[in-house]
């Protein structure tokens, strides 16, 4: 008797698990629509429902460096059909930015699978008059406090990057933080702001066309989407190097088994031809991997911020 009653608790544990995902999975990007993040995530969920068989609705919630869309997530009941594209910059920055974080973002969510790395890019207005970092470096020090840069969110790699500059170069820049990359950049575009650490992705469109000057990507090596840019180390700011990841994740409660077939989805998902092209077109790195994997690099990752963040001075109320 006490065998079948066994078998029976299993069953329904089971039928579940086998069943995921049996209807539409939402997929939270904690920025607004058209920036970096929001473009990547769109490209996992495409991919991602036709491997699930379930559509994947993404949906943008926006605010307090991406705090506000992991928050959401980590609340979310933990079966899997709520997930969210997190950055690195939430997972490893945030923590030491932010003197009362809503939640403990490494406890609170459970890795899935990395999806994409890239580096930032030093762009500024044309009507803003260096045309190198050298000039950059120039002209800030001849007018500390005069010039400000845009980012996407305080805690953002796109604000660090700008507190590595400041910090490095020992320059004196006002930083404005907006919700997100787009709305940053339409501010750049309008001349609002004269420059930004921005990701590549969203930021190449307006290069190409000349409507932003770009003088220099952010990673140890130079960018294949901009191979002709020096990288900050080679344009003059020793120790430089500013990158960021996005990966999903899902609230910590979430079974094994089901973060296994998320991730085998997301894995599957970034080998389509499409998913590639797109991604590489923008310049995107693909960094497909295991739970483990992601959880490994958010722990790098605090090893290498903690100290930076500290030192910047930077923090958020």
């Amino acid at each position: 008797m006490f065998r079948v009653f066994a078998i029976a608790l299993v069953l329904p544990t089971l039928a579940f698990a086998q069943a995921f995902p049996s209807k539409s999975l939402r997929m939270v990007v904690p920025f607004t629509p058209a920036g970096a993040v929001d473009i990547a995530t769109r490209a996992t969920a495409h991919e991602m429902e036709k491997v699930l068989g379930q559509p994947v609705v993404v949906e943008n919630k926006p605010g307090a460096g991406g705090n506000l869309g992991v928050l959401d997530v980590s609340r979310s009941a933990p079966d899997g059909y709520s997930i969210v594209m997190s950055t690195s910059g939430i997972q490893a920055i945030n923590p030491f930015l932010y003197s009362k974080m809503p939640l403990d973002v490494n406890k609170d969510l459970v890795s899935v699978a990395p999806i994409v790395s890239l580096n930032n890019v030093l762009v500024v207005h044309p009507s803003f008059p260096p045309r190198s970092v050298k000039e950059v470096i120039d002209i800030l020090k001849k007018n500390p406090g005069k010039y400000s840069y845009a980012s996407s969110g305080n805690g953002t790699s796109i604000h660090m990057s700008g507190a590595m500059f400041t910090f490095l170069t020992n320059t004196d820049i006002v930083h404005i933080p907006y919700k997100g990359s787009a709305p940053a950049i339409t501010d750049l575009l309008a001349g609002q702001t004269q420059m930004m650490f921005d990701n590549i992705p969203s930021s190449l469109p307006h290069i190409k066309s000349g409507k932003l000057i770009a003088l220099a990507t952010t990673g140890k090596k130079r960018d294949p989407a901009l191979p002709d840019l020096p990288t900050m180390q080679e344009a003059g700011v020793a120790g430089y190097e500013s990158g960021v990841w996005f990966g999903l994740m899902a609230p910590a409660a979430t079974p094994k088994d089901v973060i296994g077939k998320l991730n085998a989805a997301a894995v599957q998902g970034m080998k389509s031809p499409e998913f590639v092209k797109r991604m590489n077109d923008l310049g995107y790195n693909i960094i497909p991997g295991s739970p483990d994997d992601m959880t490994k690099m958010i722990q790098e990752e605090l090893k290498r911020w903690g100290p930076i963040v500290k030192a910047s001075g930077a923090k958020v109320d």
